[in-house]
């Protein structure tokens, strides 16, 4: 799935015009989005399995715990020897499917972040390219800037399907650990650099502005207090 997307990203890099138009750029985010929503819809369908597990190896603990309260004192030092390896294996897949869950929803995290971002994007650009108080070159200086962090998030949304088809394989929990925390660390730096770009050009546009009326014009685009 992912190697399609880079390919049409790869392709939109090719195609793409100097300053182009806000139709020209969002399709390309909305590929990225739609991958991230896949992989999100993914991590759901794990979390409900995964959940449905817990249930039942509580319920599976909880039988053998009532079973142990109505023996006779002399009768259960004999049947917890026979039935430790039994638990014990209840016990540790409890832990192991708890802590699966916990990787589930930090990937759900990560990715609803970089939703949160192609739509922060989505959105801005458009009212940019509307703004009359930036050149020609100005946006297409925005437009490379935005690749670079559209190609980032692509990147990311990488990174998430390789740990949800993780569990599948034999990657250890050191190795998952490690993609996750690397995926989360970049979507956090690409989130705080869009924010800052975003915000930059917005306080820009609003210092070039020549009246008070026009002043008001931009913070109303923006929605600037």
């Amino acid at each position: 799935m992912l190697k399609r997307i880079l390919f049409v990203l790869m392709v939109s890099f090719a195609t793409i015009t100097p300053v182009g138009t806000a139709q020209a750029a969002i399709p390309w985010a909305q590929i990225i989005k739609e991958a991230i929503k896949r992989v999100v819809k993914a991590v759901d369908l794990l979390i409900q399995r995964r959940q449905n597990a817990v249930i039942k190896l509580q319920n599976a603990q909880k039988a053998l715990e009532n079973t142990m309260a109505k023996l006779k004192l002399d009768e259960i030092t004999d049947w917890v020897k026979k039935q430790r390896d039994l638990y014990k294996e209840y016990y540790d897949e409890l832990k192991k499917v708890k802590a699966v869950i916990a990787y589930y929803f930090k990937i759900k995290e990560i990715a609803q972040k970089q939703v949160l971002i192609v739509e922060e994007y989505q959105k801005t650009w458009i009212l940019f390219q509307k703004d009359r108080h930036f050149t020609a070159a100005e946006l297409h200086y925005m437009q490379k800037v935005y690749e670079g962090m559209l190609d980032e998030t692509a990147k990311n949304v990488d990174l998430l399907t390789l740990v949800v088809k993780s569990f599948s394989t034999q990657m250890s929990d050191v190795q998952r650990l490690e993609i996750i925390d690397k995926a989360a660390a970049q979507v956090d730096k690409v989130y705080d650099e869009l924010s800052s770009f975003n915000h930059e050009n917005k306080v820009l546009s609003l210092s070039r502005a020549n009246s008070e009326f026009d002043a008001k014009v931009v913070k109303e685009l923006y929605g600037i207090q």
